[in-house]
Order: C-alpha cells, then structure tokens, then sequence
C-alpha cells in the first residue's frame, strides 16, 4: 500500500454531475449551457442533497478530501426565497457531511443575463436581485459555521457578466477574510462583451474593484492578455485550471506556465465533474501545455502535486488533511512518479454503493427534464 496526500477539488459544479455520458446535442460552450439550465431548473433542496451526497461520496473515492462548490441555484424556480433562504446551500453542506468530505461553499452572486440584461429564464433562481440582497444572506450562513472544522463559507462571483460593474465590489468586501472565487475568460466572447461594455478585460475590471487579492481564485483564467496574466500574478492570486472540463467544454488550453511565472498559485477543480480524478487534472496541465507549446516538462510532478493538494486546501480555506492509499495495483506498478501512472480507480474504496446512490439521483433528476 502508498500513501500520499488527500486531494482538494477546488472547483465544482456539483450538480452537472447529471449531464455525465448524456447526448445534448451542444457544439459549443454556449449551448450547452443551455442544456445544463434545464437541468438547474428541475432542483430542489431534497434532490440536490441526493445528488450532491452521490457526488462527493465519489470525490471521497477518488481522494478527495476537499471541495470548493461553486454555489449558485439559490432560489426557488420562479425566483422567490425557499423560506430558508439557504435551503440550497445547506443541502449542499449536509450531503457533503454524510459523504465525509469537506465543503467550502462558495457561494456565488449571480445577478444579470450578460451586460445590461435582466435574468432570464432559469437564471432567476440564480438571482438575489441585488449584491447587498446576496451579501446579507450569504453573511447569514458565514456566521452560522464560523466555528465548524469542516464548512468554510466563501464567496464568488460567478462573472463579469453576472454581477454589474458597480456591484463587484460589494461581493469583494462582504467576507473579507474569506476565499473568493470568480469564473474568469472561460470563452473568448466573454473576453469581447466585457470589452465593449467596460473598454477593459474581465480580469483589468476586476482589478478596478478591487476583487484581486491573494485569498481570490480565478477559476479556468483561460484567454488571457499579457496584462491580465501580470496582474494575477502581482495581486499573487490563485488560479483553478479544471483541464477535463475545459476539454470537454471547448474552451481552450489557459497560459499555466506563463501565470506560475507571473507569482500566480496553480489549483485544480473537477468543475463539470465529467471527470472526478485529480490525478487525471494535474497531468492534463502538462499535457495540454505539451501539445500548445510543443515542449515537454513544463511542470514537475512535484509541482502538480503541490497544486493539487496542498495549495488547493490553503485556497478553500482548510489545512491539509491525512494521506489516502493507492492501491499497489498494476495501474501503478513499476512507476517512479505515482502522479504520471496512477488514477482515482486506484484509491482504496468500495464503489458499489455510490454507483447505486448515483444512478438513483440522477434518474430522478432526468425524470423531471
């Protein structure tokens, strides 16, 4: 048996775990999110524990002891508060306990279309109306676990596109010693609406605000300027690469090697959670610098290591926890770096019964679609 360090996933949409191996029929980025929105609009608090315990049982399977949810189906469909306003968010929490699994509920203002447009459609479950509506509600649950071991209460701002210029700075300040994530030039077109409605990037127009710190995540931080890349780098900010979604979504290969160089702090999340295997995440950032730059070692395996453990619980607020086992399997036999052989199929763990939690969920969940 080998030992080494428990993974953090510090990126996660939990409940797209759903979409896993389905046929939507998306050739972009763009319509699948329109496939996934249907999917958000079926939730509630009961189904989105069932799916979410389902869900980070197999994170605890696959070595993960962390988890930074990327929190935002706040509401009911129509819009309206479930009478606990955080219903969502603490079926979120306790399905994570029962998979006994730690939760940074990062949770996220998500207040327009894109810029200058209302909510739409299913969006408006996502929506508090305004950033002090989300920030009183979200400082509500903040002091509820400040003394829990195992919840840390963050905050995020899902996008420039998603929170109005002048509100980014509300979300910024509501929990200032907490992590802050925010999803950054994912897809160039994000890149060209904040350009022509701010005349600056989206990572320039969260510098204006102030959101970039050393306790902020830009997550995915994929199109970037060389600016953008100086100043996430200064501001000594992490940055979450999520290499299989990111793959599977078309967005693109992010400039890991040029943001390390910058001072910026590699993590790694699952995000679409198509793929829940750290090991998978961190040799796809070698990888995809491989095939976009034509050369090899960029990143050591100790770096990646780093990355996926122990930097990736500093960012979500927890210190690094125990080691898991891997298994001595002929997966990982004869290897020198268990990072290059080794994948989640070998830590210790029995699947049967998470493969039943799974399947149930996410029937129900296609039962409503």
């Amino acid at each position: 048996m080998t030992t080494v360090p428990a993974f953090a996933n510090c990126h996660s949409h939990v409940f797209h775990r759903a979409l896993r191996g389905r046929v939507t029929g998306a050739d972009s980025f763009w319509s699948w999110r329109d496939q996934m929105y249907q999917l958000a609009g079926v939730l509630d608090p009961d189904l989105l524990f069932e799916l979410a315990r389902a869900t980070y049982a197999e994170m605890n399977l696959a070595g993960i002891r962390s988890v930074g949810e990327f929190h935002y189906v706040h509401h009911q469909p129509t819009g309206k508060p479930y009478d606990e306003p955080n219903a969502m968010g603490e079926a979120l929490i306790a399905a994570a306990r029962e998979a006994d699994i730690r939760i940074t509920l990062l949770d996220t203002c998500y207040l327009a279309a894109g810029f200058g447009k209302a909510p739409e459609g299913v969006q408006k479950r996502f929506s508090d109306g305004d950033s002090d509506a989300w920030a009183t509600r979200v400082e509500s649950l903040a002091t509820k676990y400040a003394d829990e071991d195992d919840v840390v209460i963050g905050a995020a701002i899902h996008s420039v596109r998603a929170v109005p210029r002048s509100q980014l700075r509300t979300v910024a300040v509501a929990l200032p010693e907490a992590p802050l994530h925010v999803h950054v030039s994912e897809q160039p077109m994000e890149n060209a609406e904040c350009i022509a409605a701010t005349g600056l990037t989206p990572v320039a127009l969260l510098a204006e605000a102030g959101v970039l710190s050393p306790r902020t995540t830009a997550v995915h931080a994929t199109h970037l300027t060389t600016d953008d890349i100086a100043m996430l780098g200064t501001a000594r900010s992490y940055v979450c690469f999520c290499p299989t979604t990111e793959a599977e979504l078309a967005d693109g290969i992010g400039p890991s090697v040029a943001l390390r160089d910058a001072g910026a702090r590699l993590t790694l999340g699952s995000d679409s959670n198509t793929v829940i295997d750290m090991f998978a995440e961190a040799r796809a950032v070698e990888m995809h610098e491989r095939l976009s730059t034509g050369e090899r070692g960029s990143w050591t395996a100790d770096q990646l290591w780093l990355a996926a453990t122990t930097t990736g619980h500093e960012s979500l607020g927890f210190v690094v926890p125990d080691t898991i086992d891997i298994a001595d399997t002929i997966r990982t036999a004869g290897a020198d770096e268990l990072l290059w052989a080794a994948t989640a199929a070998d830590v210790e763990g029995d699947p049967t019964d998470v493969a039943e939690l799974l399947e149930s969920a996410i029937d129900a969940c296609w039962s409503r679609v």
